[in-house]
This record gives C-alpha cells, sequence and structure tokens, in this order.
C-alpha cells in the first residue's frame, strides 16, 4: 500500500513533468541520445517532451510483430520508435501517470497516423495489461522515480511472457549520495533521490523472478558537484524465464 510519502513523491513528478508536457524542459535529460535517422519524421512534441538518459528500444533489439509496454511513456518518442521497429503486426503501448503527457502523446500519435501504438494513464506498479502478455518492456529513466521499485518489477514480470526481455535505460548509483541530496524533493524529479545502487537493482530483479541481468554504463551524472561520478546513467537487461 502507498504511503502518504510515497504519494507525495508521486505529485510531485507528477505536477513537474505536466510543466515537462507544456514544453518547459527537464533535469532528467542527458546528452544527445538519438540519431537524426531516428527523430527524423517525429512531431517537435515528442522530442521536446523527452527526458530520458538513454535510448531503450536500441538497446532492446525489437523484432517485427512483437509486443512492447514502455512504462513512463511521456510524449511517446520511445514507443513511436518502437512501433517503427515491431511493425504493423506489432503493438505498442504506453504507460505514465502524468495525464499532460497522455494527451500529448496521443496527440502525437495522430500526427504520425500510428494504428499500432496506445496510450494508458495509468501507474506502472499496477496496469491493465494481460499477464503473460508482452514481449518487451522498455523504460527510459522513469524506475528511479517510482517510491516502490519493488511493486514496478513485480508487475513487469507478471505482464512479460516467458522468456521476455526487460531493456530499460536508467539512473543507478556505483556509490551512495550524500545524505542531503537525497532527501531534498527537488532531486526526484532530477532523478538522483531515488536512484539506487547497482546492487540493489540486481537485488530486487532476482526477487521478482529476473535471470540474465546485466549492466552497462552510459556514463557519469553531468554536473560539477563532487558526488556527480557516483551516479551514471546505464543500460539494464534482463530476462523472465
Amino acid at each position: 500500500m502507498a504511503t502518504t510519502k510515497d504519494q507525495k513523491i508521486k505529485e510531485i513528478v507528477r505536477e513537474r513533468y505536466a510543466e515537462v508536457a507544456s514544453g518547459t524542459g527537464c533535469e532528467c535529460a542527458e546528452t544527445p541520445l538519438y540519431t537524426a535517422d531516428e527523430v527524423q519524421g517525429l512531431p517537435d512534441g515528442a522530442l521536446a517532451a523527452s527526458a530520458g538518459c538513454g535510448n531503450p528500444t536500441a538497446l532492446a533489439s525489437l523484432k517485427p510483430g512483437e509486443t512492447v509496454v514502455d512504462f513512463g511513456s511521456g510524449g511517446g518518442i520511445d514507443c513511436f520508435l518502437a512501433a517503427r521497429a515491431v511493425g504493423p503486426q506489432g503493438r505498442v503501448i504506453g504507460i505514465d501517470m502524468t495525464p499532460d503527457m497522455v494527451d500529448l502523446a496521443k496527440e502525437n500519435a495522430r500526427k504520425l497516423d500510428l494504428a499500432n501504438v496506445e496510450f494508458h494513464l495509468t501507474e506502472m506498479e499496477s496496469t491493465p495489461i494481460q499477464s503473460d502478455s508482452v514481449d518487451v518492456i522498455i523504460s527510459n529513466c522513469v524506475i528511479n522515480l517510482a517510491p516502490d521499485k519493488e511493486a514496478v518489477f513485480n508487475e513487469a514480470f507478471r505482464i512479460l511472457k516467458s522468456g521476455g526481455r526487460f531493456a530499460v535505460s536508467d539512473m543507478v548509483l556505483v556509490e551512495e549520495l550524500p545524505a542531503e541530496v537525497v532527501s531534498d524533493p527537488a532531486n526526484w524529479v532530477s532523478c538522483l533521490s531515488g536512484a539506487e545502487l547497482k546492487s540493489t537493482w540486481v537485488e530486487r530483479l532476482q526477487k521478482a523472478g529476473f535471470t540474465e541481468i546485466e549492466f552497462s554504463s552510459n556514463g557519469a551524472y553531468e554536473s560539477e558537484a563532487s558526488w556527480s561520478s557516483r551516479v551514471h546513467s546505464m543500460s539494464i537487461n534482463a530476462r523472465k524465464g
């Protein structure tokens, strides 16, 4: 059951990402994550609302006909890239808890006239998606924003088919952050306060039932702060056995 603190964190995140949807920008965004060919033809709104730290669609090695779910789909950029990869016989489902983001993603999908993409206003800890129905889960710098990450991993495991792939990009700690950084509520939307150690990620994924867990660093957090080298953008792969 969500605590009052958890609900407060979610409200802070929801408010901030409503601002992102309106074009304010986001502290999570790192260096350019997509090639010019990948973003060609995508709506400006999808690019402006991009707030990730990696390229999970490239990481996921998507195949035609697959069903893909994006946890924290935002303005839809990773869903649209996934839709190209899985083709008209595939299906892409975006999940986001911010109404303004879901509205923006749906508008962007209409502009692209994509029939194989859909977006749902719901939390990634509890989705309306059928169990054992998904080939791949992607996510881009969003799981760190969840107060209850164990619930997120359990939900991911539930909806994946046997052999299904978990391929996400996120901020991961290689060393604990100073207490004053973690305790600052503003750092939740900066993708810092909710970031966890790599070892904690492994424990949570294994507890949920995932195997073949792999991490690769895409670089340290870009900041002049003395602790910036402790948090890295990482690509995380795992599989449902």
